[in-house]
């Protein structure tokens, strides 16, 4: 059976972590955030905001989040993204995913600093042509993160189908408050994570590397079927 063009896209899709230079033109960029906010929400509340940079802005906040880094600035996330402590069974994922990742770098296990490096590189959105802050309103449920995700998720596809690749970072909301300073952002955003856009750099290993899924018999049941 052959795959449908939405199920190639959501199929294809990777998160890369080197890009080319090549500029990502505003039209683009518009078309695809356009996208996101047609996911679906609850009572149509569509949550989240999206503050895309490239050029000198981009390079700006990736200086100030390093910098923060550097001078060795406590974490300070406005929500928890993981769920604390983490249970075992997602433990081993982190760290399958980890492992997958450092190894297409040729970062061994026990090279902190390597890898210390590697994951630093979120901050400056691994050198993408374009960076983008995503928010929410804090008073928002749990349920409006769903659906926030859900408008990432539309960026995502939308960004693959033109020939974009894309990489979610999470790591941002570590540092959520310089994000959030140096942005000038009110008390009606809190920052949830940043995304990374641009062309993938298809030489590069790092983008080669393929996380496992769970099987479908783990996540799903079907009841009532033949």
């Amino acid at each position: 059976m052959s795959l449908s063009p939405a199920e190639e896209l959501l199929f294809a899709r990777r998160s890369a972590r080197a890009f080319l230079k090549d500029p990502v033109p505003r039209a683009d960029l518009e078309r695809i955030l356009r996208a996101a906010r047609s996911a679906p929400s609850g009572a149509n509340l569509q949550p989240g905001r999206f503050h895309a940079l490239t050029g000198a802005p981009l390079a700006d906040l990736s200086a100030a989040l390093l910098g923060a880094i550097e001078e060795g600035r406590p974490q300070v996330a406005q929500y928890s993204y993981f769920p604390t402590p983490l249970p075992p069974a997602l433990k081993a994922k982190q760290r399958a995913a980890g492992y997958a990742l450092y190894a297409a770098l040729g970062i061994a296990r026990r090279d902190l600093a390597g890898r210390r490096d590697q994951f630093t590189r979120n901050y400056a959105f691994f050198d993408a042509p374009v960076g983008i802050v995503v928010t929410i309103e804090p008073e928002m449920g749990k349920g409006c993160f769903m659906d926030l995700g859900m408008a990432l998720m539309a960026l995502m596809v939308a960004a693959q189908g033109m020939g974009y690749a894309t990489c979610g970072i999470g790591a941002l909301a570590n540092y959520a408050d310089v994000a959030h300073a140096h942005l000038g952002l009110g008390d009606d955003e809190m920052v949830v994570c940043g995304m990374a856009l641009g062309r993938a750099d298809p030489e590069a290993p790092v983008n080669k590397v393929e996380t496992a899924r769970d099987t479908l018999e783990t996540y799903a049941s079907l009841r009532g079927f033949s």
